[in-house]
């Protein structure tokens, strides 16, 4: 059940972060803004649990997938800017 709720939290994460970050070079498009939500949300689970935040097995919460998807973004648009 943990890495359907990340996918869930990383869903909700995505759009969150879609609409608290700002600039042109974020993803257009509903699936990849919420793939990288997902994405985030196991970037933020890793960390969290790298950093002893989380025990094994334990997923980020939402305002850490939501934090998770905004650095995500946050490269994104540094790499997409660069292309």
């Amino acid at each position: 059940m943990g890495i359907i709720w990340t996918i869930i939290i990383g869903f909700v994460a995505g759009v969150i972060a879609k609409f608290v970050t700002p600039g042109d070079n974020e993803p257009s498009g509903f699936i990849l803004t919420t793939i990288l939500g997902i994405f985030g949300a196991f970037v933020a689970s890793y960390l969290g649990q790298s950093m002893g935040w989380y025990g094994p097995g334990e997923g980020a919460g939402l305002i850490g997938a939501v934090v998770g998807a905004i650095i995500v973004l946050l490269v994104w648009g540094m790499v997409r800017r660069r292309a």
